[in-house]
């Protein structure tokens, strides 16, 4: 049965297919809420935390990306502060993994006993290797010290995945979607699929055709986006490449207009927003001015949809 398959590999810490069906559905009346733990960008922002986006399902979170804080503002939300049902991770730029260590260890500090279920690009593992070595001298004094930590509650069960329907359990449905952004050959855009509404989170990318059919009329759009209008190159080394570099790895207010006009969600949720100093009214009329007239939020720390 895939359900006890799963449990075993939280508990043993044994790869898993990539793929995971479960055959049970959870009650049709689960509710699904969108919680924006981190609309921010890489500049450090103390309004705007690290990127990162919940899709709860009624008492199951499912964190898209570990921006910084991203412990801190679970707390916030008052969401588990000792483990998500799954993490998906879109890319492995720093600005969205930089709290994936903070997920690891306080989680299991403040009470995971099982292996995280960790989603990602091929590379995670890698990277996921790398930190249980770096924090090796704190898992020995957290185990055998006063603290009497749960020895293997730090453990990470990661699952590499290519396009597809990568999660399917309890009625909650993740397909991934790959995306362009920039060089980054390995970028994913998230599919939920619930018993009560469908969310599409696109991670990090540039005005991508792709993802029109796989998030074609969703509840809940929550996309990227930055101030076209605000768009110049930046007084610094190498600050004449900006405009290319955010044409080739971001999407503007008025591309994201014309693909939500296209897509047309029944909400779009601006986040991870390169501001540039531009204002919420702005970036508005940016996705009027690319054509979408349905309705539209600029998402900010700890909102909810």
């Amino acid at each position: 049965m895939p359900h006890i398959v799963i449990l075993l590999a939280s508990l043993l810490s044994v790869a898993i297919p990539t793929s995971i069906v479960e055959a049970h559905h959870a009650s049709q009346g689960d509710s699904t809420v969108v919680v924006l733990l981190g609309t921010g960008m890489p500049r450090p922002d103390p309004k705007a935390s690290g990127p990162a986006t919940a899709v709860v399902v009624g008492n199951r979170v499912f964190l898209i990306d570990a921006g910084p804080g991203v412990e801190r503002q679970l707390s916030a939300a008052q969401l588990p502060i000792n483990g998500v049902t799954a993490l998906f991770i879109t890319h492995l730029h720093s600005d969205h993994t930089l709290g994936y260590p903070d997920l690891i260890f306080t989680s299991w500090v403040m009470g995971r006993k099982t292996a995280l279920q960790a989603f990602g690009p091929h590379g995670l593992q890698t990277m996921t290797n790398h930190l249980i070595a770096a924090f090796a001298e704190d898992i020995k004094v957290r185990v055998e010290g006063l603290e009497h930590q749960t020895p293997d509650g730090y453990k990470v069960s990661v699952h590499e995945i290519d396009p597809g329907v990568i999660y399917d359990s309890l009625g909650v449905r993740v397909t991934a979607i790959r995306v362009r952004h920039g060089n980054w050959d390995k970028a994913l855009a998230y599919r939920f699929d619930t018993p009560t509404r469908s969310v599409v989170v696109s991670g990090d990318t540039r005005y991508d055709e792709g993802l029109i059919e796989p998030a074609r009329g969703v509840d809940v759009l929550v996309h990227e986006v930055y101030s076209g209008a605000r768009l110049k190159p930046e007084p610094r080394p190498g600050g004449e490449d900006w405009p290319k570099y955010m044409h080739d790895f971001h999407t503007s207010d008025t591309e994201l207009g014309a693909l939500a006009a296209r897509i047309q969600p029944k909400l779009l949720v601006l986040s991870h927003i390169i501001r540039m100093g531009a204002t919420d009214d702005e970036l508005l009329a940016g996705i009027r001015a690319g054509g979408f007239t349905g309705r539209v939020v600029v998402g900010h720390d700890l909102d909810r949809y």
